[in-house]
């Protein structure tokens, strides 16, 4: 039986961040991108698309999207049967970046949610390429339409979150860690750090890219996702 895929996106994605993995994989199985902008905790984030998710799946997010797949793995590991995390952090969040969330979600509740968008979260997203310019216009486009109380709710999820590495210690399915070579938010040393904590895990940084590969280099991170699929 051919795995379902489940697909978690980043903090004010929508499965627009995935349309070019959509389209090459969704030819050979179900595939789903999740909504993970309705509720303020990982725990419930994790538990919402649990209980709308097929008994055994495949399942990959990247940054916050890895984050409540962590938290899906805590809560049911027998149901994830592979398992790929994209520019993404295990750890809980630091005092510094926890800081900065208010200041953030008073901004947006002003209705200045594109100001933080193209001040505060864009110009850490990619590297310099062709198409830079058309994936930032992108990624404003998905957060203003998720819209300024997605963005609070996501905050405070990512604020209150917690440290999963001992989560990844026990994880035994095949799993794939993936991350853009030039992450600013998710650097490389988190990725290794992940590898290190699974045994067994596959690593893979894709070069040319930043924390969104999957629309920065879409064809290296496609054939990455179909290597990690067809593994047992």
């Amino acid at each position: 039986m051919t795995l379902p895929l489940i697909l978690l996106p980043g903090m004010m994605c929508d499965a627009r961040l995935f349309a070019p993995q959509v389209e090459t994989l969704g030819a050979q199985r179900a595939v789903k991108v999740a909504d993970i902008s309705g509720l303020e905790t990982m725990h419930d984030l994790a538990a919402a698309v649990l209980a709308d998710a097929p008994p055994v799946f495949a399942l990959g997010g990247l940054s916050m999207g890895g984050i409540v797949a962590m938290e899906m793995v805590r809560q049911a590991p027998e149901r994830v049967a592979k398992l790929c995390l994209m520019d993404t952090n295990p750890l809980a969040e630091t005092e510094q970046v926890a800081a900065r969330r208010a200041p953030q979600i008073e901004k947006a509740q002003a209705g200045q949610l594109d100001a933080v968008m193209r001040d505060e979260m864009k110009p850490n997203y990619l590297t310099d390429g062709p198409n830079r310019a058309a994936i930032l216009d992108l990624c404003m486009e998905m957060a203003l339409d998720l819209g300024a109380e997605a963005f609070v709710r996501q905050s405070k999820a990512l604020r209150a979150r917690p440290d999963q590495s001992e989560t990844l210690r026990d994880v035994t399915v095949p799993t794939l860690i993936l991350c853009g070579r030039e992450d600013k938010l998710c650097p490389v040393s988190r990725h290794t750090l992940m590898h290190a904590l699974m045994a067994g895990s596959m690593l893979e940084i894709i070069e040319g890219a930043g924390h969104l590969p999957t629309l920065e280099q879409p064809e290296t991170t496609t054939a990455a996702l179909v290597r990690w699929l067809e593994r047992e």
